[in-house]
């Protein structure tokens, strides 16, 4: 009796989820084995489609919240879409993880820093902290901070962004005028986070990139836990986070991707849009679905927008359209 009246709860419940989609959502909110990837324009419900998913999972398919991994890129995004899975699905949702990629990686990194020579209740150095600590640094070199604390700070965090080596940092940067002066700066930031027993954030990704890679026990237990993967703005991806998301879906493969590779504005901090255009290279048999329908804005707008955005070589090719007004 019990099954009875929670399945026919289940049913009206999906119904209602189901008539707030369009046809192209309901596509990949149903899909939900192997490797997805959802092409989703600007405005066209991309939030709405992942909830829905992960909604469909736990209250139609009885996935235990506990598998679940959801992971975007801003605290107020994570906030956010907790907030919405949490009113889908109740308070099953505080089983899963729903988080930043940073505080992924953190909450892993707790659990097996012992593994990768660091206390658990490691700290993690804000900015600011960066900051200070450089400044310090290059004052004990008798350095001028002028000339190379902003240029050291980009570069600490762009040779980790791109898991390099101190070694691979000076053969790519052989030119850089005072190059030794930079690799002693960066040398003693290593020391100084060592013995403070500290990450910044560039470390809260490579740690764990590396902790993954290189220890079975860890991937076994993180890969084994998550069968079903979900990243929301797949365009931000760096090369990093990619290898840790890749990583994470080994065991069960599968993965959620949503983002947009018309939107991929940050590449001068490492995103990548490759992780989209290669997505289907690296994850044979992968389901693409294309979101085109936009809620935000005028047909004018739109077609503005199409006729500039065409132009662009490397592209999933997509054309957004609404039903709302024509507009000015």
């Amino acid at each position: 009796r019990i099954y009875g009246k929670r399945r026919r709860t289940t049913e009206v419940y999906m119904q209602d989820y189901l008539e707030k989609l369009n046809e192209e959502q309901i596509g990949p909110v149903m899909q939900t084995e192997g490797a997805v990837l959802v092409i989703a324009g600007a405005g066209s419900g991309k939030t709405r489609v992942l909830t829905s998913r992960i909604t469909h999972l736990v209250s139609d398919l009885g996935v235990d919240p506990y598998n679940i991994l959801a992971i975007t890129f801003t605290n107020k995004a994570a906030g956010e879409m907790k907030e919405r899975i949490a009113a889908m699905v109740g308070d099953s949702a505080e089983r899963m993880w729903v988080c930043t990629i940073h505080s992924m990686c953190v909450r892993i990194l707790r659990v097996c820093a012992s593994s990768i020579g660091y206390d658990p209740d490691f700290s993690i150095y804000s900015e600011t902290d960066k900051e200070k600590v450089l400044k310090r640094i290059i004052a004990g070199l008798s350095l001028e901070a002028d000339e190379y604390f902003k240029t050291v700070k980009n570069l600490i965090s762009a040779r980790k962004n791109k898991d390099m080596d101190i070694e691979e940092f000076q053969a790519e940067n052989k030119h850089l005028r005072n190059l030794g002066n930079y690799v002693k700066i960066m040398e003693a930031y290593e020391e100084e986070l060592k013995k403070s027993n500290a990450f910044d954030f560039d470390d809260l990704l490579i740690k764990t990139y590396h902790l993954l890679a290189e220890n079975r026990d860890a991937l076994d237990k993180f890969a084994g836990r998550f069968r079903y993967i979900h990243v929301d703005e797949f365009q931000d991806t760096n090369v990093v986070q990619y290898q840790i998301v890749k990583l994470l879906s080994s065991e069960h493969g599968n993965i959620f991707a949503v983002g947009d590779d018309d939107q991929s504005i940050y590449g001068w901090r490492g995103a990548d849009i490759n992780n989209i255009l290669g997505f289907e290279k690296d994850f044979k048999g992968a389901k693409v679905f294309k979101l085109e329908r936009n809620y935000r804005s005028t047909k004018k707008i739109l077609e503005l927008a199409n006729t500039i955005i065409a132009n662009n070589e490397n592209r999933k090719s997509k054309v957004l359209w609404t039903a709302n007004d024509d507009g000015v």
